[in-house]
């Protein structure tokens, strides 16, 4: 009876842990994608306002100014964006451990109903 108990604790706890390296795998690939694409943008941004500094070289004063806000609104839309991520992650992590709760008693109760009767 107790190794019985013992092989339904095993194999929930298995279960538990594959489940949640799957999710923490998958939403560490989101975020490494979303900040990839994050920086791409970032760097493309860069390199058209260069080119547009070189190429208004006259106007200075109004291309600095261009730029100063662009990079501020490139550096608040980026914060927003890590926030944004962030917030997702922490819903889909605290999600994941309510399902895997849930999971977990469900999968012990019918294991112990099967195993012991």
């Amino acid at each position: 009876m107790r190794v019985a108990v013992v092989v339904v604790h095993v194999k929930v706890v298995v279960v538990v842990v594959v489940v949640v390296v799957v999710v923490v795998v998958v939403v560490v690939v989101v975020v490494v994608v979303i900040v990839v694409i994050i920086l791409v943008v970032e760097v493309v941004v860069v390199v058209i306002l260069v080119e547009v500094v070189l190429a208004v070289a006259a106007v200075v004063v109004v291309v600095v100014v261009v730029v100063v806000v662009v990079v501020v609104v490139v550096v608040v839309v980026v914060v927003v964006v890590v926030v944004v991520v962030v917030v997702v992650v922490v819903v889909v992590v605290v999600v994941v451990v309510v399902v895997v709760v849930v999971v977990y008693c469900c999968c012990y109760r019918v294991l112990m109903v099967l195993t012991v009767g």
